[in-house]
């Protein structure tokens, strides 16, 4: 299981539609195979900053999710608001690593 918490920074007048693009973004995304948890997070001191917090089961279910219809639209579309170029930090999984306890 791969675990990737991706900061994104969006431009004030933006940030009414990054987050309708983005809940969109996560409904599909929560329906592919692999994905095992899509969460969309607010900074509660910065309502500018967001993170999504993205579980896959392994490379290929990531590689799978960026060929999606509903990903590409939403990398196309959130691309300008970005205050700065979004960063994907991947993480490894210690715990849980039972996939029936996600």
């Amino acid at each position: 299981m791969i675990v990737t918490l991706v900061h994104v920074w969006v431009k004030e007048n933006f940030i009414d539609s990054f987050i309708s693009v983005t809940l969109e973004n996560q409904k599909h995304s929560l329906q592919e195979s692999g994905n095992l948890r899509f969460d969309f997070l607010r900074d509660a001191e910065n309502a500018s900053k967001f993170t999504l917090y993205e579980v896959f089961e392994s490379d290929e279910a990531i590689a799978k999710h960026r060929t999606t219809a509903h990903y590409l639209k939403w990398r196309d579309t959130v691309a300008d608001w970005m205050e700065q170029p979004r960063k994907g930090v991947r993480h490894s999984v210690i715990s849980p690593l039972d996939i029936s306890e996600w």
